[in-house]
């Protein structure tokens, strides 16, 4: 995860080496003793994907690839503003899927890396035992709309809980709930007229499930120093699938909502293709992987994303 950008580029280096002062010997489980770049690098995969594990990772590559995209685009180091002499990246806005949020808004200047750090190690750790406290899981419907989820979720959720979690695209939505009623969707989505398969995650995100973890973050959001996104720079919010309002307040209670509440990924997309202040904008999207460069193909085939999975 990310090497190709820490190999390419210094700045992206940094950000890792950042990462790896920051949280030291403090990863989780059988990551200790590891650094964070280390677990990115070398894996093994099955520590790398625990949710404790994967947040401040995908936080840092991305952050990383951000830094070396800007570096090899020849500008300065702030998202707008630039040295004199000095190409400017003018960013219009930004938005993340769930955990990508915190680098959309670390990208409009509402909290420094270091802070945005230690905001995704506590809230993918918060998540995990969250997830491990209560048997759950996550199931991804495909061919559903949000009324096909609804009433498959009404149908499958007998006296457990289960919901509608994110999203992701048309076609594509995820449901998420204890693990007996997850096992009775996806028995029951045929007769739906959709197809469900459980994912392989440690609990149900973005459900009541995860409300430990909601107050757990509340308390880290509200001990961290935020400030409103940079004037010009707009962030879309999960929960509302709308921008955030310059407001701290604002910010520190939808990322708490987030976590219990339903990612509207498409809708921000939707909404930022018809935002007229966006008009004639390129579109990127940060390392690693290319999730939502594929999902984007599905919200709106009209906008080309250029990904930066790698330099190149």
């Amino acid at each position: 995860m990310a090497k190709a950008w820490c190999d390419a580029s210094a700045e992206a280096r940094a950000v890792f080496q950042q990462a790896d002062d920051i949280l030291k010997s403090r990863l989780p489980g059988q990551a200790a003793g590891l650094s964070l770049s280390q677990v990115c690098f070398e894996g093994p995969a099955e520590i790398l994907n625990r949710t404790d594990v994967s947040q401040p990772a995908i936080f840092t590559a991305s952050v990383a690839c951000w830094r070396g995209l800007l570096a090899a685009w020849g500008c300065g180091g702030s998202i707008s503003g630039s040295a004199a002499g000095v190409k400017e990246a003018k960013v219009l806005g930004a938005a993340g899927l769930s955990l990508g949020e915190y680098t959309a808004l670390h990208l409009a200047g509402v909290f420094s890396f270091a802070d945005g750090l230690e905001l995704v190690a506590l809230r993918g750790k918060a998540m995990q035992e969250a997830a491990e406290a209560v048997p759950s899981g996550m199931v991804a419907l495909i061919g559903a709309d949000e009324a096909k989820a609804t009433a498959l979720c009404d149908a499958a959720r007998g006296s457990d809980g289960l919901v509608c979690a994110n999203f992701n695209a048309p076609g594509q939505i995820v449901i998420s709930g204890s693990k007996a009623a997850c096992e009775r969707a996806v028995a029951m989505a045929g007769e739906h007229g959709v197809r469900g398969q459980a994912l392989a995650v440690a609990g149900a995100f973005h459900s009541p499930i995860m409300q430990p973890a909601a107050e757990r973050l509340a308390a880290k959001l509200a001990a961290t120093p935020m400030q409103a996104p940079e004037s010009g720079v707009t962030v879309y919010s999960n929960v509302t699938a709308k921008p955030h309002e310059p407001s701290v307040a604002s910010i520190r209670d939808l990322l708490v909502r987030q976590l219990t509440s339903p990612v509207r990924w498409a809708e921000s997309c939707a909404a930022i293709a018809v935002n007229p202040a966006f008009a004639g904008a390129t579109y990127h999207e940060l390392a690693p992987g290319k999730t939502l460069t594929g999902l984007y193909k599905r919200i709106n085939r009209d906008v080309t994303v250029t990904n930066h999975d790698a330099p190149g």
